[in-house]
């Protein structure tokens, strides 16, 4: 199996160890906290965004699309939903804190980079085979990670979710930001 299709198939189960690592030595104080919530959140805003764009097609186990979304944070970077995932798990690390706050940020951060490179591979290999000149020049417009300063208005055929629907297609990524946050409340309280 193409390593790349083991870490698309198995990236909601990948972090876990690191999961574990990043509550184990949770130690939340004052400032990361806030300062980590508040990434959360921009996070989790980026993810919605990008839900409700790409028309619910974001949660499968087959990598490709029915259609090319380039329309809402799609116009911006090409991988919305990754960042969110990694400005969120930076967050949950921040306000996590604890002794090893900053090598569980390096470790994190890298480790998405790692998965989300290796699954962004196979992805554009896909993608550029269904839909040809259409996402080439999508992929040489529209850059992968940091946001372009105004929306690429290319051609855009999928239909945006009703926010009702997209609020509950992200329903599993706020149970996960819900969990980690009561276990590192827990560990603030309980176990001091």
């Amino acid at each position: 199996m193409d390593v790349r299709q083991f870490f698309f198939k198995n990236r909601s189960y990948t972090p876990v160890p690191l999961a574990f690592a990043i509550i184990f030595f949770a130690d939340p104080s004052g400032s990361g906290t806030i300062v980590g919530f508040l990434l959360v959140l921009v996070g989790e805003i980026i993810r919605l965004n990008g839900v409700h764009h790409a028309g619910g097609a974001t949660r499968t186990r087959k990598v490709g699309a029915p259609t090319l979304c380039t329309s809402g944070p799609f116009g911006y970077v090409r991988n919305p939903l990754y960042l969110g995932n990694i400005i969120i798990y930076a967050g949950v690390v921040l306000m996590a804190d604890g002794p090893f706050m900053w090598q569980l940020l390096g470790i994190t951060v890298a480790f998405f980079f790692l998965q989300y490179g290796l699954i962004i591979s196979l992805e554009e290999e896909i993608l550029a085979g269904k839909f040809r000149d259409e996402y080439r020049l999508y992929l040489t417009t529209v850059p992968r990670f940091i946001p372009r300063t105004t929306s690429w208005s290319g051609h855009n055929k999928t239909s945006p979710l009703t926010w009702e629907k997209t609020f509950r297609t992200e329903r599993r990524t706020f149970q996960m930001i819900a969990i980690f946050f009561l276990f590192i409340v827990a560990k603030a309280t309980i176990l001091r």
